[in-house]
């Protein structure tokens, strides 16, 4: 199901922590760097934080610049991001400057949880999630019922741990601070547990006053029918190669990436590259790649039209060259329709032999675009 683009923002120190054990909240960059935070709240559909953040600091999580209050509303947006937070327990302080400033307030909780925010009075939409916290259940909600696509997270550690460990983060925006903190009780940004294997991808650095700004994408696949982020990633990677297809009236156009556990992309390719009229994507990404490489069996196919099962140009459709590769798992956006073979149903030969087929229908029409001409 569809959910938000997930942007993790936080500051820490060179040790890693979020901020010290005094009274006082750690102030771990500067003015410079707290209007560019600024900028990406404003930037945002909703704001989310957890529990212990609201116990900790006290925030109000609002967008400080007037201009950019005034920017969001002259283009139909609330002035203030949607503020969003969570709690098992629904234990919360009904005076925190959180629910008393700002606009609209969702506090995401468990049934019994729900029942003690009743009867605390706070002032917020409060949706249950079931007897358990469900952080996918809660995305979801957020983007079907809420309209949120992009919702930025401040926090806290926990939090942001949660959503890395289950692959539902996008975007990782750390601020490093040249002081340490030294206090081995202090908070820290991520905490222990099973993260998904594979290095994050750096996509920015900047030097803001004192302090560094990384930007960081995860790259490392999900797991068998659950999507990651980086799932999300390389298929609409793969739906940009789509878009580089020379035009056809007699075949569909269709990119295809085939990306290792660790997130290293081996391959690319897409339909009719290198001028052969009729080279599949799936077949042109796979030709690239070493069919010696013991990654290829952990690997995934990320294509953006289900790979043919049938096809009168080749002796082998993609699905069993996929197959053959030893290729285990493909993301897809796109089931194939019957415009040139009825009945095609690759997903049926993959799953048949073993392997997991996961379709993402949110990019359905992405990677339907460069072929509208075809189903009109």
């Amino acid at each position: 199901m569809p959910h938000p683009y997930v942007l993790l923002s936080a500051a820490v120190s060179l040790d890693g922590r979020l901020d010290d054990t005094g009274p006082e909240r750690l102030l771990l960059s500067g003015p410079a760097d707290f209007d560019r935070v600024d900028e990406v709240r404003a930037s945002a559909d909703a704001i989310l934080v957890g529990a212990g953040t609201i116990r900790a600091d006290n925030p109000r999580l609002l967008v400080n610049s007037a201009d950019r209050r005034a920017a969001r509303v002259a283009a139909g947006r609330p002035a203030y991001p949607l503020k969003v937070t969570v709690s098992g327990s629904g234990e919360l302080d009904p005076a925190a400057r959180f629910w008393h400033t700002g606009g609209e307030k969702v506090l995401y909780t468990t049934d019994r949880g729900a029942e003690r925010a009743q009867a605390l009075g706070l002032a917020a939409d409060v949706v249950p999630l079931g007897p358990a916290l469900d952080w996918r259940r809660l995305l979801e909600h957020l983007h079907d019922e809420r309209g949120v696509a992009r919702l930025m997270v401040e926090g806290g550690g926990l939090v942001h741990t949660q959503l890395l460990q289950q692959g539902l983060a996008d975007e990782l925006q750390l601020v490093l601070a040249p002081l340490l903190v030294g206090d081995p009780d202090a908070p820290r940004l991520f905490g222990p547990g099973a993260y998904q294997r594979g290095r994050l991808r750096l996509v920015e650095t900047r030097r803001i006053e004192d302090v560094v700004l990384l930007r960081y994408e995860p790259t490392a696949p999900g797991t068998g029918a659950v999507p990651s982020a980086a799932d999300r990633h390389w298929l609409a990677l793969a739906c940009e190669l789509a878009e580089r297809c020379p035009p056809s009236r007699t075949a569909f156009s269709v990119g295809a990436v085939v990306v290792a556990a660790d997130g290293t992309e081996l391959a690319r390719g897409y339909s009719r590259e290198g001028g052969d009229p009729v080279v599949h994507a799936e077949e042109a990404a796979l030709a690239k790649a070493d069919p010696a490489d013991p990654r290829l069996v952990t690997a995934t196919v990320y294509s953006s039209l289900e790979p043919c099962a049938r096809r009168a140009s080749r002796p082998a459709p993609c699905a069993r060259l996929i197959l053959d590769a030893g290729v285990r798992r493909v993301v897809t956006a796109w089931r194939e329709p019957d415009t040139f073979v009825p009945g095609a149903d690759g997903s049926g030969v993959l799953a048949a032999a073993g392997a997991e087929v996961l379709v993402l229908a949110e990019y359905e029409e992405r990677a339907k675009a460069p072929n509208r001409h075809l189903l009109s």
